[in-house]
């Protein structure tokens, strides 16, 4: 006999800006489960990424760009009993959300995020993965690109995302982990490799963990967010 009582929705919140040519797959991932709403928080994009995720049913907001300010925007609209918080070139795993809410129902658990998969054959892409996931389960500092999910009562009594130019994932899960357990989910997300191709494994690797220790240090969010344009935006010629 099963139970009448219903699942707990889930809102699944997408920032976005100018993605237009590849947020469908993230929709799409985020559709496959019964029982959510999917929505995308576009943040002034010059493309068609709204009207791509109109089209496939997702409910849009537009904010003005920040990826904190978008996420919070997202949460204060959605009806969901959790968050998950996906980021527009990352694809959720099959049976996603039966994990979430059986993760989320244990009462030491206050958050997790997915296991980090990056797509791309390099073996280098690989050592990040493990590296990625190693520090999630043991230090319990899952990053962004792995899909926070949250309750939403407790995500709000923390005043959700500061709104930092950078970081913004990182000060949260420290926030969270002062609550209780943020556990790593045994299935994970796949994410684009872009940022490694754009600037190097090593490069981007390196340029994470200074973002992290100015962080940790008190260093001014806004010149390690230049820093951190200044750097990206950076293409080498050789690896």
């Amino acid at each position: 006999m099963t139970s009448g009582k219903p699942k707990p929705l889930i809102s699944v919140i997408i920032p976005a800006l100018n993605e237009a040519a590849g947020i469908a797959r993230s929709i799409a991932s985020a559709f496959q489960e019964p029982d959510v709403e999917v929505i995308v928080v576009d943040g002034g994009s010059r493309d068609e990424t709204a009207l791509v995720a109109r089209r496939l049913g997702a409910e849009t907001l537009t904010v003005p760009a920040g990826r904190a300010r978008q996420m919070n925007a997202g949460a204060e609209a959605s009806k969901g009993e959790y968050l998950v918080f996906l980021h527009a070139d990352t694809i959720l795993p099959p049976q996603y959300a039966s994990l979430v809410r059986r993760l989320l129902a244990s009462p030491e658990v206050v958050a997790g995020a997915f296991r980090l998969g990056i797509e791309g054959r390099q073996l280098s892409l690989r050592w990040i993965e493990t590296g990625a996931n190693w520090r999630s389960r043991w230090l319990q500092l899952p990053y962004g690109d792995q899909a926070l999910f949250v309750r939403s009562r407790l995500f709000f009594e923390l005043g959700g995302y500061a709104d930092l130019p950078i970081m913004e994932d990182y000060d949260l899960v420290r926030r969270l982990t002062r609550r209780g357990r943020v556990i790593l989910a045994p299935k994970a997300v796949v994410t684009s490799a872009r940022r490694w191709k754009q600037l190097g494994v090593l490069r981007t690797t390196l340029l994470n963990q200074v973002m992290v220790t100015g962080h940790l240090l008190g260093v001014s969010p806004r010149k390690m967010a230049q820093l951190y344009r200044r750097t990206a935006a950076f293409r080498p010629t050789a690896e």
